[in-house]
């Protein structure tokens, strides 16, 4: 199992903008990455310099998802394309679908889903089990059905 480091996630999304940013050739996740960066101008001024990307250091608290560390909200958008790319976990793909089309934005639903993924990753580091893909699907879900 790939396990990259934090420098390794860094210098991976400032090639992507690099790449994208210079009209180059890219691997098919960096497209999606770039994509997603595009979506985030307020974060072409971290990407754009991967030896101050690494060394910078970032908010942790929960609340800094929406805005903290690009990285870290650039990562999950590219976790959930992925969950939806492969569904899984099983109901994801259709959850954030339903989600994006009540919030007429795919972006918009992704944000909604971090927090729910967020909440599912520190609930499972809390207690020590295993993270709860069925509660992440049906917090989406939730998050999709509300008036």
């Amino acid at each position: 199992m790939f396990n990259p480091s934090q420098e390794d996630v860094r210098r991976y999304f400032c090639a992507a903008f690099a790449k994208s940013r210079d009209g180059l050739p890219m691997e098919p996740l960096e497209t999606i990455a770039a994509q997603w960066i595009a979506e985030h101008p307020e974060y072409h001024k971290d990407l754009a310099d991967a030896d101050s990307a690494v060394a910078a250091v970032y908010a942790t608290e929960p609340t800094s998802l929406q805005a903290g560390n690009p990285f870290l909200h650039l990562s999950m958008h590219l976790s959930i394309s992925e969950q939806c790319s492969i569904d899984q976990p099983r109901g994801i793909r259709q959850a954030v679908e339903l989600l994006a089309h009540r919030r007429d934005s795919v972006h918009a639903a992704h944000h909604a889903a971090m927090e729910c993924l967020g909440t599912m990753l520190w609930e499972s580091q809390r207690s020590g089990r295993p993270p709860d893909g069925e509660a992440y699907v049906a917090s989406v879900q939730r998050h999709a059905t509300r008036d």
